[in-house]
Parts: C-alpha cells; sequence; structure tokens
C-alpha cells in the first residue's frame, strides 16, 4: 500500500481525489492530509511518504482588480509555497512529487473565431500574473526532479465536476434557465475531475516523472456542453445561429465584455496525442456521462 501525503486542505480536487479512491480503489493508498496555511505544516513529518501531492494555490483570479499586495500573495503562495513543499520533501526522502500546473501558463484561449492548439513544443506565455505564478511554480519545482526524487507536474485543461468553481457552474446555471443559445462552432479542452482522479490514481502508482496534460477523449462545444445540461435537466433550449452575429459584435468590444465572450466561446484545446499517458486508461467518462455525473443524474 502506498502512502499519499496531500498538501492543502478543502481543496476541490484534494477532497474529491480522497474520495475518488475511497470508492474507486479502496485499500489501495493511505491517503493523509496536512493544511498548508500558516506554518503548522512545517512540523509535519514528510518522512514515509511514497507521494506528495501538492495541491494549495490560488485561483480564480480576478485580474483587472488586484492591488500589488495581492499579487505579491498570488505569487508567495502558487510559487513559493510549492517550492517551499517540495524542497521538505526531498528532503524526507519523498520518492514523487506532483504539482497542480494548469493550462493557464500558456495563456487565454484563442479569441472567438480563431484556434488555438497548443502542441508538445508550444512555449508557455502567461498572459497574466495569476498564468505567471502557476508558470514559476512549475519550472521551480521541475529543478527538484532526479533519478531518486520524481516530480510530475499536470498541466490540465479547465477541470469540472459536481461542486467545482468556474465557468461551467456559469454555464449550468444559464442551462437551466435561458430559452435560447447561440450555436457558435468552438473547442475547448476540459476534464471532468473523475478522470482526473483516476489519472492521479495511475500515476502515483506508476511513480513516474514528468509533464503531463490529462484532458477527456472528446473537445468540447459550449453549446454541445449546454445542451447536455439542458437534457439531464429536461429544459428545453433552442440553439440558433442566428444569434452569432450578436456573439461576434460583443467579441470585439475592448475590455471585460470580449474576454467574457472569448471565455465562454473561444478556443483553446491541446493536441490530443499529448494526453495519451497510461494509454488514456483514465479517461472513463466521455461528455455525456460527465455532465450526467456533475448533475447527479448518474454517479457510477
Amino acid at each position: 500500500m502506498k502512502r499519499v501525503l496531500i498538501t492543502g486542505a478543502n481543496s476541490y480536487i484534494g477532497m474529491s481525489f480522497e474520495k475518488w479512491m475511497a470508492k474507486m480503489h479502496p485499500g489501495e493508498f493511505e491517503i493523509d492530509t496536512v493544511d498548508m496555511v500558516g506554518d503548522g505544516w512545517r512540523e509535519k513529518d514528510f518522512a514515509g511518504y511514497d507521494a506528495v501531492f501538492h495541491v494549495a494555490g490560488i485561483a480564480h483570479a480576478d485580474v483587472g482588480h488586484v492591488t500589488e499586495e495581492q499579487k505579491e500573495l498570488y505569487y508567495k503562495v502558487n510559487c513559493g509555497l510549492a517550492v517551499e513543499t517540495a524542497e521538505k520533501a526531498k528532503d524526507s526522502g519523498v520518492r514523487q512529487f506532483i504539482f497542480m500546473s494548469s493550462m493557464i501558463v500558456y495563456g487565454k484561449s484563442g479569441n472567438l473565431g480563431k484556434k488555438k492548439v497548443i502542441k508538445q513544443d508550444t512555449k508557455p506565455h502567461p498572459a497574466n500574473f495569476y498564468g505567471d505564478s502557476k508558470w514559476q511554480a512549475d519550472k521551480k519545482v521541475r529543478g527538484f526532479n532526479d533519478d531518486d526524487f520524481h516530480v510530475a507536474v499536470l498541466r490540465p485543461p479547465m477541470i469540472y465536476g459536481k461542486g467545482s468553481k468556474g465557468n461551467y457552474p456559469v454555464l449550468a446555471k444559464l442551462a437551466k434557465l435561458i430559452p435560447v443559445f447561440p450555436d457558435i462552432e468552438n473547442e475547448r479542452s476540459m476534464l471532468h475531475i473523475d478522470n482526473l482522479c483516476e489519472f492521479l490514481f495511475l500515476l502515483i502508482c506508476s511513480g513516474e516523472s514528468g509533464i503531463y496534460f490529462p484532458q477527456n477523449t472528446e473537445y468540447v462545444k459550449t453549446s454541445e456542453m449546454v445542451k447536455e445540461i439542458s437534457d439531464c435537466i429536461g429544459h428545453k433550449i433552442w440553439f440558433t445561429k442566428l444569434l452569432n452575429p450578436f456573439v461576434y459584435v460583443a467579441g470585439k468590444i475592448p475590455g471585460k465584455v470580449s474576454g467574457m465572450v472569448d471565455k465562454a466561446f473561444g478556443n483553446l484545446v491541446y493536441e490530443k496525442s499529448m494526453s495519451e499517458s497510461f494509454a488514456g486508461k483514465y479517461q472513463l467518462k466521455n461528455l455525456r456521462e460527465s455532465v450526467r455525473a456533475t448533475e447527479g443524474k448518474n454517479q457510477g
């Protein structure tokens, strides 16, 4: 039985992983969690753990409304804390360190109507301080990697699932309320929480190092996801291209409006060949199954 330490209490990903293991792989791992708020975690003995899974961090930044002090906090938590944790894990004889980076290190999504495909040789280029805080940590923790200390960095796309934050709850709310939705052609890489948790299980079993890009098997079209949500809850929505010109006009308004349009209907995908780790055995749920699980209709 492998011993795993999750560094970061009450995180969506950390708690989901612990629940997933208890349900799907009982008895495989012994999992502990340590709260990284304050200095108490520094007294925690990391010795004896096979893997440290670092999930502590600050996310969902409103990059347009932050002070310099708040920016400094992002770097302190997202980068400084991650580096200090990796160093402690290595000094304690831990064999594997897993760091949750993000697709955000490659910058914003492509503008409405413009494809953005991230390939194996695409260089990270953060668009704001939040992305840069993750990128700086991404680089620095990999510097600890050697034959005895395996550093695995995950750069997942948007993660969604029951209880998740971010864009999915916004789409779900719209899908439950509005009668009509624009039918825009776009593609997004996304990752359901169950697929991520299975990926983590396989990664820890392997003990491997490297940079990983887990994603769902399918790219997601925003209107298709809204349709799956509305179908799941029995709410009828009319999808039409007649609204598309209005969306394109909104996408050209500088500032927050165009940013919201790009976030909802922009394009941002990983080339699928980048996500074939573990022979794709982690990609358990397709789009329909993942939406039903998220909406509580099929928890299997």
